[in-house]
């Protein structure tokens, strides 16, 4: 296939249709080994059609060297690039670019975006010079990060939405008002107005925290009314009184909504365009490196809010958890089902978490209520390197054993079981999780104290509920934890 196209190419046959269907072929593995291979000592193959007079064939060949990425390309397609006229070619120079060291060309790419950024458009040619300056914006960014802005607002008034898990937002509205506030329970979690975020920075149970500038009222979800609310707000202004610095802020639009993706990548290029050119470039759209995003959420009736999230602002609460494993449990998750469970714990306790993973549910616990002694087992010896590391990052000490709980023993009882119950997923059948109850609940009497409890985070409810109650264990409580899969805290004693 590529030789046949190669051989196109060298006879001048359809030479823009050949490239683009080069690169449509190189999509496959060994057909790119292959092509790259040819093209290693015949680089010139391509150089010369960046000189073409087919305005598609320059696009298409500077495509095809950036998907090659062969340092000989890098300095002819910049050179294009300088020279090229048709506006329409230009950002695909920069695209090419994206995939090679370009670093010695910063201080060129910088005076190119300079002089577009000042320069007067046409009102015909703005589309094509604003994706120029987009492109270039993104190379620079790659290479030298974004100057981040200093929070100052931790003491300035604001209007805070703290988004939880949507079965126990009032679990953290009492938390706050037990701080002294007067939180609102709404339907994603609960708002609260303060002048002191401090406290809300270290309170585990909730997911995020985002701002409500009182300017951005609710509108229409579409492009103009969100664009028009947005410059009517002053949102630079209220930025900027939460910052210290002079530059632009960077951000990033997530738009949470069910409208297709198409819907939605034209209206944040829309929101994104309009902004930028109104405020001055002082708000510069920049999906991969940012420090602000704009939360645009659309509800039932097709009207949407805007609010404001810092990344300026870092959570720290769960920085410990550098390591995870796909089945981990978010920490916040983790956070808020120790902080439901804590009335059941006993102080000072040996706890045990026989599916520990990387240890973020014993180290949750242990920051809600103090144990003894904790020991977390696990059958994967990566789970425990992880969680070893993690429990070193929260400054505790946790005892972590690599094996199967059911071959695990113990020289001393245990006071609590603490655990997020495996559950059926990618190999493992819903028939084996039904026997792990089974053999779970078998087990933990050699392990556990009379008085001991058992605290299940599961995916499986009904049948531990079952399995428990035939194995003498009485259920004391029962928290619905999630909707969609359905989740539970279940909490037993014998």
């Amino acid at each position: 296939m590529i030789d046949a196209l190669l051989t196109r190419l060298k006879d001048g046959i359809e030479i823009r249709q050949t490239l683009s269907k080069i690169r449509q072929a190189i999509k496959d593995e060994e057909a790119f080994s292959d092509l790259y291979n040819i093209m290693w000592d015949q680089t010139n193959l391509l150089i010369p059609l960046l000189q073409s007079e087919d305005a598609k064939t320059r696009k298409n060949t500077a495509l095809l060297m950036g998907d090659l990425a062969m340092d000989d390309f890098l300095e002819p397609l910049f050179t294009a690039y300088q020279k090229e006229e048709t506006l329409f070619v230009r950002g695909s120079y920069l695209t090419a670019m994206k995939n090679f060291d370009y670093e010695e060309l910063l201080p060129k790419l910088h005076k190119q975006y300079d002089k577009l950024c000042t320069q007067k458009t046409a009102e015909e040619n703005k589309k094509h010079i604003e994706e120029e300056i987009r492109l270039l914006r993104e190379l620079i960014i790659e290479e030298e990060g974004i100057p981040m802005h200093t929070f100052t607002g931790m003491n300035r008034k604001h209007q805070c939405v703290l988004l939880t898990n949507r079965n126990h937002a009032d679990f953290v509205a009492t938390q706050l008002t037990e701080l002294g506030l007067k939180p609102t329970v709404f339907s994603a979690g609960v708002h609260v107005v303060t002048d002191a975020l401090e406290p809300l920075l270290s309170l585990r149970t909730y997911q995020e925290m985002l701002f409500e500038p009182d300017m951005l009222k609710p509108c229409s979800f579409d492009a103009k009314a969100i664009v028009s609310m947005l410059l009517q707000s002053d949102l630079l202004t209220f930025l900027q009184q939460d910052h210290k610095g002079d530059t632009p802020f960077y951000y990033r639009i997530e738009l949470k909504s069910n409208k297709d993706l198409r819907f939605k990548s034209d209206l944040t290029k829309k929101i994104a365009s309009t902004l930028e050119l109104e405020s001055n470039r002082m708000l510069l759209n920049s999906p991969s490196h940012y420090e602000i995003e704009l939360r645009i959420i659309e509800n039932e009736e097709g009207n949407c809010s805007i609010m404001v999230k810092y990344f300026t602002l870092p959570d720290h609460r769960f920085s410990y958890r550098t390591e995870s494993v796909a089945a981990s449990i978010k920490p916040t998750d983790a956070a808020l089902l120790a902080a439901l469970a804590q009335p059941y714990m006993a102080e000072d306790a040996q706890v045990l978490d026989p599916f520990c993973g990387v240890g973020t549910m014993l180290i949750e616990r242990q920051k809600i209520q103090k144990a003894n002694t904790s020991y977390g087992i696990d059958i994967y010896p990566t789970a425990i390197a992880k969680a070893q590391e993690n429990t070193q990052n929260a400054g505790q000490i946790i005892h972590y054993i690599n094996k199967d709980f059911f071959n695990f023993t113990h020289e001393y009882l245990f006071d609590e079981i603490f655990t997020n119950m495996p559950f059926a997923a990618g190999k493992t059948t819903q028939q084996e999780i039904v026997q792990l109850y089974e053999q779970f609940f078998k087990k933990i009497p050699s392990l556990l104290t009379k008085e001991g409890k058992v605290i299940l985070y599961t995916h499986n409810a009904t049948e531990a509920k079952k399995i428990a109650a035939k194995n003498s264990y009485k259920l004391l409580a029962a928290f619905p934890y999630r909707n969609k899969p359905r989740t539970d805290l279940l909490i037993f004693s014998r």
